[in-house]
């Protein structure tokens, strides 16, 4: 029998839980290294998903705290809009991925595991970066620390 180590995830797994709304309690800190916010604009910011599909999967989140897409202003769909471009660029610079998946998971039975503040996913995708690990041992393998994930995309970052 093979082992696969990936004992750095240990620390997310025992860390507490956070009470409240991650997308609103977040930006406030000013903690935006620890915190894993790569960019802050008017109405929305950029952070990293801590439990990523892959390497580089960040999403783009309005500061305003709403589960209702309907409500966004012109103002919050535009800059979301121009802000999900920007991170595409910024994942083409840095990863050089085959592709992207986009996604909004509106409310808990659509997948939102935060379903009071809507988010953007952005994943970039590469050819066989979906094997065999997830289908027989439920887990995925993620090759880079979110801190090395973290420079490579606040020094890649695309204006």
């Amino acid at each position: 029998m093979q082992h696969l180590f990936a004992t750095w995830r240990m620390s997310y797994i025992l860390a507490p839980k956070h009470e409240g709304c991650i997308f609103c309690d977040f930006p406030k800190e000013n903690n935006d290294d620890e915190r894993f916010i790569l960019k802050r604009g008017k109405t929305c910011f950029v952070m990293m998903n801590i439990y990523p599909y892959n390497p580089g999967h960040v999403m783009v989140v309005p500061f305003r705290h709403t589960a209702d897409y309907t409500s966004l202003s012109v103002e919050e769909l535009t800059e979301i809009e121009v802000t999900s471009v920007k991170c595409i660029k910024t994942l083409e610079k840095a990863f050089n991925p085959d592709a992207f998946n986009l996604g909004v998971n509106l409310g808990a039975v659509a997948g939102a595991g935060v379903a009071d503040h809507l988010h953007r996913h952005i994943v970039p995708r590469w050819n066989g970066d979906t094997n065999f690990i997830p289908v027989i041992a439920d887990m995925r393998v993620v090759p880079e620390s979110h801190e090395a994930t973290f420079r490579k995309l606040k020094e890649s970052w695309t204006d």
